[in-house]
């Protein structure tokens, strides 16, 4: 059921107003502002993958917030509501291999201006988690913490990291020595002994310290 969107009254100048910084930029005649975040930075193996997010604006969503605050469940329900009631939505995703040719935070930006430029019309405004822009003539604001005090950023990290998940759970069936679908490829005690064990795979980012460190005399699968 669509909710009804908040009523202005409800809007204040409390930077912890979830809306808080899509109303600055509302007031700035910008109207299609899209949260922007990505997913998979840390990990040791598969994609690093960013969501864009324009919601309508106002609409109350009151559970949607920074995805590591969200448990699995939480954040399905979250995701099939953003789903339901965004304007637009779009993910963009880069391999490991490019992470390896460049570096996680390239990777990063450009998994978000993949997703950016997949949206039509494009935003005309976007807030982006962290403290960097992304390299793209749209007017934008970084903001460090963003999926804790914007709205759009919270849900662009939730569709995020829904969809890398199923990116992850997915090549379980392919790399079932690693068990990527419990740990999405990141570096808990049990990847860690498969990688001393097995190797690494195609999915693993070859210059990440944990990869290295733990596949120094094993072959690749």
């Amino acid at each position: 059921m669509a909710r009804r969107p908040l009523q202005s009254p409800l809007f204040t100048e409390n930077p912890r107003d979830p809306w808080y910084f899509e109303r600055r930029a509302h007031q700035r005649n910008f109207h299609r502002i899209a949260g922007v975040d990505e997913a998979g930075r840390g990990p040791l193996a598969g994609p690093v993958v960013a969501a864009a997010v324009v919601l309508p604006y106002g609409i109350d969503l009151p559970n949607v917030r920074d995805s590591k605050q969200l448990s699995p469940a939480q954040r399905q329900a979250c995701y099939e509501e953003i789903c339901s009631l965004a304007t637009d939505i779009s993910v963009g995703e880069v391999s490991a291999a490019e992470i390896d040719r460049t570096n996680i935070l390239a990777a990063s930006l450009k998994a978000m201006h993949k997703a950016v430029v997949q949206i039509e019309p494009l935003p005309d405004f976007l807030l982006i988690d962290g403290p960097w822009e992304v390299e793209i003539q749209l007017a934008q604001q970084a903001l460090k913490r963003g999926d804790q005090l914007s709205i759009s950023v919270a849900a662009a990290s939730i569709v995020a990291k829904v969809y890398r998940d199923a990116i992850m759970v997915a090549h379980h069936q392919s790399y079932p020595h690693y068990n990527f679908a419990q740990n999405k490829g990141y570096g808990t005690k049990e990847h860690r002994i498969a990688l001393a064990r097995f190797g690494s795979c195609p999915l693993h980012r070859q210059t990440f310290r944990g990869v290295t460190s733990n596949t120094a005399n094993r072959k690749t699968l």
